[in-house]
C-alpha cells in the first residue's frame, strides 16, 4: 500500500451525545430546559435521525425521502435534509433548528477517535498518503486543524464539493487521483459497509471499523498500520 483514505464520521472522529449537542445550543440561547425534558427531547432528536454523524432516522418520512438520498450533494440539501428532520421535534424556539445544525459544524462537536492522531502519524513516518473521502455537506477542515490531526492529511474529498456521493466510484477515483494513488494500492477505511465499501468497485482495499462513541472504542484504527504492511 502506499495511500490510505479515511472516512471521516465514525471513522477518525465522532460527533458528541444528541444530549451535549442540544444543551450546548440551549445554553448559547439562554434557554433553560429541566433535565428530564432535555433528555427527553434529545432521545426524540436522535430517533428523528436529526443530529448529523449520528444515529440514522429510525424512518424517513416520505416527503423528505429524495431529500434525503441526495443530502450530501450540496451543502443547500444537507442543510435542509437535517433541519428537516429537526423540526419534526418541538423545540421552545424555531431559531434553534438551525442553531442545532450550526453547533455540529464546529470542531468543539467533535472529538478525534484515541487512536486517530498515533495512526495518522504512523502513516506519515512510513511514507505513505493519507487522504479524507467524506459523505458531507460543509467544510470538515477546521475540525482536523483545531484538533491538530490537519498535517497529517493530504487530500480531504467531499462530496458536497463534487457533487457526489460515496458509494460512487467517482468520489474515490477523484481522492486517489489528488493523492496521485493507484486504486490498488489503496486501503479505504470507514464505518459505512455500503459507503465506504463503494471504493472496492474502483479496486482499492477496504477495512472497516466500528461506529462507536469515542471511549469505547480506543484502539480501532491501530490495525490500519499492520494492514499496510
Amino acid at each position: 500500500m502506499t495511500s490510505v483514505l479515511f472516512d471521516f464520521s465514525g471513522t477518525l472522529f465522532r460527533i458528541e451525545s444528541a444530549e451535549s449537542w442540544l444543551g450546548s445550543v440551549l445554553h448559547e440561547a439562554g434557554i433553560a430546559m429541566p433535565g428530564p425534558e432535555l433528555a427527553a427531547t434529545a432521545r426524540a432528536l436522535e430517533t428523528a435521525g436529526a443530529l448529523p454523524g449520528g444515529a440514522s432516522p429510525l424512518r424517513v418520512p416520505d416527503e423528505l425521502a429524495g431529500l434525503w438520498r441526495a443530502r450530501d450533494e450540496s451543502a443547500e440539501l444537507h442543510r435542509a435534509a437535517y433541519t428537516s428532520l429537526c423540526r419534526q421535534v418541538p423545540l421552545p424556539d424555531p431559531a434553534l433548528y438551525d442553531a442545532l445544525y450550526d453547533r455540529h459544524r464546529t470542531p468543539a462537536a467533535w472529538s478525534p477517535y484515541p487512536d486517530a492522531l498515533a495512526v495518522l502519524r504512523g502513516l506519515r513516518e512510513r511514507g505513505l498518503r493519507v487522504g479524507v473521502v467524506s459523505n458531507i455537506g460543509w467544510d470538515l477542515r477546521p475540525v482536523f486543524r483545531e484538533h491538530g490531526l490537519d498535517g497529517y492529511v493530504d487530500t480531504y474529498t467531499l462530496s458536497y464539493e463534487h457533487g457526489v456521493q460515496k458509494p460512487d466510484a467517482r468520489l474515490f477515483t477523484i481522492a486517489c487521483e489528488a493523492l496521485g494513488a493507484e486504486p490498488h494500492r489503496t486501503l479505504m477505511v470507514g464505518d459505512d459497509r455500503r459507503a465506504d465499501g463503494g471504493a472496492a468497485a474502483l479496486g482499492c482495499a477496504v477495512h472497516f471499523v466500528d461506529h462507536l462513541p469515542a471511549a469505547e472504542r480506543p484502539d480501532g484504527l491501530r490495525a490500519v498500520l499492520e494492514l499496510v504492511g
